[in-house]
């Protein structure tokens, strides 16, 4: 089976759209920065750094609908509508039409702002638009509402895995004939003192320690002492092949094959042989209908812990069997949790179309556990028919999608 991919947008810590984050990428720019200036709260945390989306949200959607809209559901639709042009504004009938978005929070900014107001103010001052702003499905509903998608709105939660796992769901709906056309994607918007505070009791953050604050995020090397927590938007036009024919669309990319996984195993940790990674990539291949061999390039999940790195390490190894080139985009964006496989995806749909493997930002002593090829210093210039990208949560939840050159 093979969906095409026809549009793409993403806000990200480097940046308002795909060019700003892949031009980024490649000149190894990091979007992590010290958030302790921001108050007395940030600065009392252990760990006072993330990478926060950089755009102009209100520029974007004006004033007065940003105000109505939780930073996630902002997020979503500006990528969304990079997407939406990217993509050539495609005409679909609505009953043809779906919305698939992931996130691992939701409406964090408002569930934590609004609970300031009832503690401060009163119940009366909380705001009627607090549950619409806050709930999970908001980011996808937004969508579907701008752009009249009737085929049904959906929203994964599961966690890290999120964003990938709904291309993963909207190539389904696609392939069982419930749609023609999927918005599909990510999106996470949870930066606050609570979740880098709960991230570090976890022991899933970065350290901190005597180097740059934009030199946390170190996914594969030696010295890596966690992830850093970012935020953005990915968002996807996918189609049925015969509708993009159909209307003359530039197909980007071609997704393949999609395979979602889970190591009931451990609430955060990952299964300590990898087994469901390793099936996820298997399955993924299957549907594909290629070998091993024939995966060029590895996007990463790496997201710079201990052990999460080395365990996707062997889970590659052990599935692939080979030595395909492996970047790591969290070094420069940080973690972006649920909208994390979405952003990542584009980022291997850009390898494909320009033959440029970005750099893994941070990487100064590879992990002599590891034993792969990712790339550092300089962009790689390598032929990229075939890329699979790998994403993981909390929960034990695995995807892996397999795109390739259309």
């Amino acid at each position: 089976m093979r969906i095409a991919i026809t549009g793409l947008g993403a806000v990200s810590p480097l940046g308002d759209g795909v060019e700003a984050l892949w031009q980024g990428l490649l000149a190894g720019r990091s979007g992590v920065r010290d958030l302790s200036p921001l108050g007395e709260a940030w600065a009392a945390l252990p760990i006072p750094v993330a990478a926060p989306a950089d755009v102009d949200v209100e520029g974007r959607l004006g004033r007065v609908d940003a105000r109505r809209l939780d930073r996630s559901q902002q997020l979503a639709l500006i990528a969304a509508a990079e997407a939406w042009a990217d993509a050539g504004v495609p005409e679909v009938e609505g009953e043809r039409f779906a919305v698939v978005v992931g996130t691992g929070i939701g409406g964090l900014e408002t569930l934590l702002g609004q609970d300031d107001v009832l503690e401060a103010s009163g119940a009366r001052r909380v705001s009627p638009r607090a549950v619409p702003m806050l709930m999970p499905n908001g980011a996808a509903a937004q969508i579907s509402i701008a752009y009249g998608a009737g085929a049904g709105v959906y929203t994964t939660a599961s966690a890290c895995a999120s964003g990938a796992e709904a291309i993963a769901d909207a190539a389904r709906l696609i392939a069982t004939g419930e749609a023609d056309v999927v918005f599909a994607g990510g999106v996470e918007a949870s930066i606050a003192p609570l979740t880098l505070a709960a991230f570090a009791q976890a022991q899933a953050a970065a350290k901190p320690d005597d180097g740059p604050v934009d030199a946390l995020s170190r996914p594969f090397d030696a010295g890596r002492r966690g992830f850093v927590l970012g935020e953005g938007a990915g968002m996807l036009v996918l189609e049925s092949e015969e509708h993009a024919a159909r209307r003359g669309a530039r197909v980007r990319a071609v997704l393949t094959g999609w395979s979602v996984t889970s190591d009931a195993f451990h609430i955060t940790a990952p299964a300590p042989e990898g087994q469901g990674q390793v099936r996820a990539i298997r399955n993924a291949l299957a549907m594909a209908g290629v070998r091993p061999e024939a995966i060029d390039h590895v996007n990463a999940h790496a997201t710079g812990t201990t052990v999460g790195d080395v365990i996707e390490a062997a889970a590659i190894g052990t599935a692939l069997g080979g030595a395909p080139s492996v970047t790591a985009p969290k070094g420069a964006i940080g973690h972006l949790l649920g909208a994390a496989g979405a952003v990542e995806a584009i980022v291997a749909i850009r390898t494909i179309e320009t033959g440029l493997v970005p750099p893994t930002r941070n990487l100064e002593a590879l992990d002599p556990a590891v034993g792969l090829d990712v790339v550092t210093g300089e962009p790689r210039r390598q032929a990229v028919r075939t890329a699979l990208s790998n994403s993981f949560g909390f929960g034990g939840q695995n995807t892996t999608l397999i795109l390739a050159s259309a």
